[in-house]
């Protein structure tokens, strides 16, 4: 492949110190994931957003979390025969591989993917209307979101970015495994999203119907 390059030195600098510290004051148990495999408990379905930095949040060490992102956090719903299977693959595997206890869809402020999407449903944003855009296509998961929020809320965006975990849990219950794993008990759905500058965090409860601090 003629175009890959080395990697940038600043990294390979990070990567080094990173080796001579961490790993090697940590050597053993890197070792024991490596021999014997994740066993993760849960698994996170969060953006690509460079700013989200799903493990310092919750304090997570190598091998406890199994995550998955994407753009703007969304789960597609359960299509066998459709396009889309790079999120779907990763939930069958956590759920019928790993058989993890809990699966969480983290949204936050500030989603660029979400407010592009706001702006295309809106009808100001028509270069992501175009078949060829992925980004559009990719956010088509979450217009029913955009539909059920329109109108309603001074701050459509910011809405629209809680809406979206909704959307996704919902999609995921379309999935049939994980249907059935939550139905058994084996599997329970979380709903949360971040403020990035303010570092809170809000749970979905589903008896009120609305977001609270956790």
């Amino acid at each position: 492949m003629k175009h890959a390059r080395p990697l940038p030195s600043y990294l390979a600098q990070r990567y080094h110190g990173w080796k001579a510290t961490t790993f090697e004051e940590n050597h053993a148990w890197y070792r024991r994931l490596a021999n014997e495999g994740q066993r993760p408990r849960a698994m996170i379905v969060s953006c690509c957003d460079s700013r989200v930095h799903v493990t310092s949040i919750f304090g997570a060490d190598q091998g406890e979390f199994f995550i998955h992102r994407n753009v703007a956090n969304l789960v597609p719903p359960y299509e066998p025969d459709g396009d889309r299977h790079g999120t779907s693959a990763a939930v069958e595997y956590a759920v019928t591989a790993l058989n993890v206890a809990h699966l969480i869809v983290l949204g936050h402020s500030g989603c660029g993917g979400v407010a592009g999407c706001h702006a295309m449903c809106a009808g100001n944003a028509p270069e992501l209307e175009e078949r060829s855009s992925f980004v559009g296509r990719w956010m088509d998961i979450l217009r029913p979101g955009y539909e059920r929020i329109k109108g309603k809320s001074e701050d459509e965006i910011r809405a629209l970015e809680l809406e979206g975990v909704l959307v996704s849990l919902e999609n995921l219950m379309t999935f049939p495994f994980v249907a059935k794993a939550v139905e058994d008990g084996s599997l329970t759905l979380h709903g949360l999203w971040t403020d990035i500058g303010e570092g809170s965090l809000l749970a979905y409860d589903p008896a009120s119907g609305s977001y609270k601090p956790v």
